[in-house]
């Protein structure tokens, strides 16, 4: 929650701020997240205009996950930015007397409190990859045994089709037993 009273309702005020804030709970995907209560680097400018206060800012931490490939754990670096009007009350019951559509998708200054944890949420999950890797060539794991293709490069099954299965038989017995067979 950042207050409003660094900035007041004077268009044209403006304050910066930095601060650390822990993350909230289900900060991210499945696969890659910010675990709840991490810290998050915030630097934030508050501007007061007519409507409200235009916050812009970046947000700083790290995101930890599974790789897709391998599921080896894994961290990513995350750095996003925004900037977001939060209405005043007022301005935005006018918008809505007026008939304005867009008024009920506004952020609003509650108490003279912004609460900034949607917007960061709007700005962090969609800059997380959504497959992310350990590296870029990563082989992944065998799909028979689930062993890491990386320890074993040339690592590999003799699988046969089970529908072929009986042929291989058929070419490992001795030719007196496949005569045998036919009579």
């Amino acid at each position: 929650m950042l207050d409003t009273k660094e900035v007041g309702r004077r268009p044209g005020s403006m304050a910066e701020l930095s601060r650390e804030v822990e993350a909230p709970a289900e900060f991210g995907t499945e696969v890659l997240r910010v675990a709840e209560g991490e810290p998050l680097d915030l630097d934030v400018r508050l501007e007061s205009v007519v409507e409200g206060v235009l916050v812009t800012g970046s947000v700083q931490g790290t995101a930890t996950g599974a790789c897709v490939r391998c599921l080896d754990p894994i961290s990513h670096d995350v750095d996003a930015r925004f900037q977001e009007l939060f209405a005043y009350a007022d301005r935005n019951a006018h918008h809505q007397e007026v008939g304005d559509e867009d008024a009920a998708e506004e952020y609003l200054i509650e108490d003279g409190l912004i609460d900034l944890e949607p917007v960061l949420r709007d700005a962090v999950v969609p800059a997380l990859p959504f497959q992310p890797v350990c590296r870029p060539d990563c082989p992944g794991l065998c799909s028979e045994c689930g062993m890491h293709l990386a320890e074993d490069p040339d690592h590999a099954h003799d699988v046969i089709d089970p529908r072929w299965a009986a042929l291989t038989d058929l070419g490992s017995e001795s030719p007196a037993t496949q005569t045998e067979k036919r009579t």
